[in-house]
């Protein structure tokens, strides 16, 4: 039998325009449900997609300070959260909660 060769999947690859960060933004805000480690780790992925250097000139916050806040293990405080999603050109937005 034939082996099948796989690689990880790494959503940074898909997401080529700003659209595509903003709609996979909001669908892992939608996902992520309480999961604050899911929403970090969907940031980590836009950064990576925008430019680690860039979004470190554009937060003040160290190259391998957001590497470290944005990593799976990481957690960011909740002004580092706003710094970066600020300087990825997002924002969060409420809405009431439709059970």
């Amino acid at each position: 039998m034939e082996k099948i060769k796989t690689r990880p999947w790494d959503s940074a690859e898909h997401l080529k325009t700003e659209t595509d960060m903003v709609e996979y933004f909001e669908a892992c805000l939608r996902e992520g449900g309480d999961d604050p480690a899911f929403l970090v780790q969907a940031l980590g992925v836009i950064a990576r997609v925008h430019g680690m250097a860039q979004l470190a000139r554009d937060t003040g916050i160290s190259r391998e300070g957001l590497y470290k806040a944005l990593s799976q293990d990481g957690n960011p405080s909740f002004a580092t959260i706003i710094k970066v999603i600020r300087a990825l050109g997002l924002e969060l937005h409420t809405a009431p909660v439709h059970a």
